[in-house]
């Protein structure tokens, strides 16, 4: 019974972890176009833009980076 149990309970803590990731994966996919709306509305702060700079930077480098590899 407590194999089953705890068969069961893994099982559990597996599909939570993956709804965990989804959900956050959601959240970020969210915090993004509110970005890109801030951005084309104009209404950002300066740490707001500063922040979309680095964000923005930081996909670029990541981009540059899989181009290096596929060029190898």
């Amino acid at each position: 019974a407590l194999q089953k149990e705890n068969s069961t309970l893994k099982a559990e803590l597996e599909a939570n972890k993956a709804q965990a990731a989804a959900t956050q994966k959601t959240v970020e996919t969210l915090k993004q176009q509110v970005d890109i709306l801030k951005a084309s509305s104009g209404q950002m702060s300066e740490e707001d833009k500063k922040q979309f700079e680095k964000r923005i930077n930081g996909y670029l480098k990541e981009i540059d980076r899989c181009i290096a590899l596929l060029g190898d």
